[in-house]
């Protein structure tokens, strides 16, 4: 399979590792909180590569600022989420370290790549 163009943004690599490490984390949450917290944190990190993906793919560097602050405002409510499971107990203090260091180093990628295309 052919590499797309987004998928060699260092952005897009280190939103995606944190995506599918959210996805693993959120496997072992109660059942109770499925359709709650478990699908909000997994719907909020799956946009972060999504966007930035969408964004790689438009033509103006507007819209692609747009679709990274999006990006950006998606990590933002995962990071709150996160918060919200460490205390609830949801998360393991290391994991929730690993977890809040790639939310940290995402978003300074994708502050980085939204400065260089405005």
């Amino acid at each position: 399979m052919q590499m797309r163009p987004y998928q060699k943004l260092v952005a897009w690599q280190v939103a995606h590792e944190l995506c599918l490490s959210v996805y693993r984390l959120t496997s072992t949450f109660p059942k109770e909180e499925r359709y709650g917290l478990c699908a909000q944190m997994r719907s909020s990190a799956s946009s972060v590569p999504t966007n930035i993906a969408e964004g790689n793919g438009k033509s103006s560097h507007k819209e692609q600022a747009r679709f990274l602050e999006i990006s950006l405002c998606s990590l933002d409510e995962l990071h709150y989420q996160t918060l919200l499971s460490f205390d609830l107990g949801y998360i393991p203090k290391t994991e929730f370290e690993k977890i809040m260091s790639l939310i940290a180093r995402t978003g300074f990628l994708g502050q980085k790549l939204r400065s260089s295309i405005l």
